[in-house]
């Protein structure tokens, strides 16, 4: 057969599939499809866009409730008003403090020490792997924990919100089954020509991970950017350490404090909080944009590696 006769033969096969015409099933299942995915999505964005108009909305309207679908009287001055807020502008810095630090020392843990434990010449491996594990499992309780970072001397002091958290088991067990499918040639290679277990470490096995990496490294980052607890338990004595999730909590309190004192105080008493629970709807809605939008411009970045290292390093050799 001819090139031309094979060219041809292409040709009509390409314009026989072009106009094949599909069900009237087919065409109904995906009308159904989109529309069911749409919707979903669509539910699943509506509460951040909610969010989002009524802090750009007149706050009058926001506080009577009648900003729904549409901002009204668009205003950035929440923000701008949010920025001059001294405590709240301490808060933002210590959740990104411990959000970046945290994160990179426990991403370099779980690394470190998910491939250590890969290592047949490891003294004891099975036991510390164990050991690890185990610590999944058992917890002592809010009240010896904390005990135990008062006794450590981890009180009203930033570094308890770090040590703790450098050492994460469960995101060694990721990196170690993520490490394990790498082909072993690859280090007998690296060994052949002479280099140490911390060179194929840097060199070899942390460029090869980083799908693993980037993946608890969302975790980690999502774990530190929303803890609140440690900074309400921990730091009662350093309000200047407040997370920022912790100061959204305390503004919740005041908010719900206020309507409480408005539905059971005389008309003068709700007239005088309306002006106060105002504010304190607007200053709620606003820090709960602040304290998603950091997060939410993230993930995207990180999308690609999170999928391909979340499947293999779920998967149990």
């Amino acid at each position: 057969m001819t090139e031309k006769a094979i060219e041809k033969k292409k040709k009509n096969k390409y314009h026989k599939a072009k106009h094949f015409r599909r069900s009237t099933g087919d065409i109904i299942f995906d009308v159904i499809n989109y529309t069911f995915y749409i919707a979903f999505t669509l539910t699943c964005i509506f509460p951040f866009y909610y969010l989002f108009i009524n802090t750009i909305s007149d706050n009058e309207l926001v506080r009577k409730g009648q900003i729904n679908f549409l901002p009204v009287g668009l205003n950035i001055n929440n923000y701008l008003s949010l920025l001059q807020a001294k405590e709240v502008g301490q808060a933002f810095l210590v959740s990104a403090g411990r959000t970046l630090l945290g994160t990179a020392l426990m991403v370099m843990a779980s690394a470190f020490v998910g491939y250590l434990v890969t290592k047949q010449q490891m003294w004891h491996r099975k036991l510390w792997y164990r050991f690890l594990i185990i610590t999944m499992y058992f917890n002592a309780g809010l009240i010896p924990w904390y005990l135990n970072m008062s006794m450590l001397g981890l009180t009203n002091t930033f570094w308890a919100y770090i040590i703790p958290g450098i050492v994460a088991p469960y995101n060694i067990i990721l990196v170690k089954t993520y490490i394990e499918s790498i082909p072993s040639e690859l280090e007998e290679s690296a060994l052949i020509d002479g280099a140490s277990t911390l060179v194929i470490f840097w060199k070899l096995i942390w460029p090869l991970s980083k799908p693993i990496l980037a993946t608890i490294a969302i975790f980690g980052a999502v774990g530190h950017w929303n803890s609140f607890q440690d900074s309400l338990i921990l730091m009662q004595g350093a309000p200047s350490l407040y997370t920022l999730q912790h100061r959204l909590y305390l503004y919740l309190n005041q908010a719900s404090n206020l309507a409480a004192m408005m539905n059971s105080g005389t008309s003068a008493l709700s007239e005088v909080l309306q002006s106060s629970m105002l504010n304190t709807k607007v200053i709620k809605y606003t820090i709960s944009m602040v304290s998603i939008i950091p997060i939410l411009m993230v993930y995207p970045f990180m999308q690609k590696y999170f999928e391909k290292g979340i499947m293999m390093g779920a998967v149990k050799g």
